[in-house]
């Protein structure tokens, strides 16, 4: 049932027809109530708290998912190669715990989240999950003072933690029709401020093509890597190597379609199976499918292979992917982060 109430608005979001006009009115008190709550910490009514290290917040105002978690993995490992000791923090959707928990080997997406888990595992830096980032932020530093510069995964509201850059991702849906929730999909106008935006695309598609993208909008593609077996991740394939076999696609992703897009641009035939977005897997997820093999995203491995049904499912194979961006969006932020923080350019 919430599968559908789902395609319906999101399929409503992209014009301004009759339902969207018709939740217009109540998008504008939306918008009033962002807007107010925006104004109390510009104005000092609420406090705003300033950490010892630069502060770069990785998020989207179109609901759902965007792609943020191969973003922050490519943000982290661009500054890693250039000396910086990051660290990532998130509230960890659907984490169990309520206070600040810093991610380590024996984690697990019910008490941390997916996305950190995912985060962690692909970079391998220091990450934190907590529901008041200002606390997880401070927990880190104090815990490794060696970190210099904090990553903030899907925290633009989170407006308690002043931060130095804001990275605002969209995907190939753009803006929809361009209204607020609930008449439309965003949580913020977009005309909110920002110091970069990096749009989602399918290969093909340009930001060029949607409309309400600024004309410095930075691509980003999603590159899929060689599957790996979720029992035995040393063995992979080229995903050529599974065409003409009988294959399940499944995804509990923000935007599962995107997933099944780049299998098929991959010459990959499958039945799909859709779950909601940080979908709780089980032993019986994929009981009775009739597969010669199953392909997840790494987002549902980090799951699946914590349950011993799935782990041990021979028939279930994991798809990376790796964010594919221009170099000198790295060099850029690392220059702008350094005139914000210092008032001067890097040597």
């Amino acid at each position: 049932m919430r599968s559908m109430w789902e395609r319906l608005f999101l399929a409503a979001w992209q014009k301004r027809g009759v339902l969207a006009c018709l939740l217009w009115p109540l998008s504008k008190l939306f918008q009033l109530v962002v807007n107010f709550r925006f104004a109390l910490f510009v104005l000092g009514y609420k406090k705003q708290t300033r950490i010892a290290v630069p502060v770069v917040v990785v998020g989207n105002i179109f609901i759902g998912g965007t792609g943020k978690t191969p973003l922050v993995i490519w943000l982290v490992k661009e500054l890693q190669k250039a000396g910086w000791h990051p660290a990532v923090i998130s509230r960890g959707y659907g984490a169990a715990a309520e206070n600040v928990v810093m991610l380590d080997a024996n984690a697990t997406a019910q008490q941390v989240g997916d996305e950190p888990l995912l985060i962690a595992e692909r970079t391998g830096c220091p990450v934190a999950v907590g529901r008041d980032r200002v606390a997880v932020a401070q927990c880190l530093l104090a815990a490794l003072p060696e970190i210099d510069i904090i990553f903030a995964d899907d925290g633009l509201q989170h407006y308690a933690l002043a931060r130095d850059i804001e990275i605002v991702l969209f995907d190939q849906r753009g803006i929809g029709n361009g209204w607020m929730l609930p008449a439309g999909p965003l949580r913020e106008s977009v005309q909110r401020r920002r110091d970069f935006t990096v749009c989602n695309l399918a290969v093909g598609i340009t930001h060029a093509n949607l409309p309400g993208m600024p004309p410095d909008t930075l691509p980003m593609y999603l590159q899929a890597g060689a599957a790996y077996s979720l029992h035995d991740p040393l063995h992979q394939k080229d995903l050529k190597d599974f065409q003409g076999q009988r294959l399940v696609a499944a995804a509990g992703i923000g935007n599962p379609q995107r997933f099944f897009t780049m299998l098929e641009q991959h010459g990959l035939q499958s039945k799909t199976m859709t779950f909601p977005d940080h979908y709780a897997f089980d032993a019986q997820s994929f009981a009775g499918i009739d597969a010669e093999c199953i392909l997840i995203t790494e987002k549902d491995a980090v799951k699946c292979r914590q349950i011993a049904a799935l782990k041990n499912d021979a028939r279930i194979w994991v798809v990376p992917v790796e964010a594919q961006l221009d170099a000198s969006f790295a060099a850029t932020l690392i220059q702008m982060i350094s005139e914000k923080t210092h008032g001067s350019t890097p040597a």
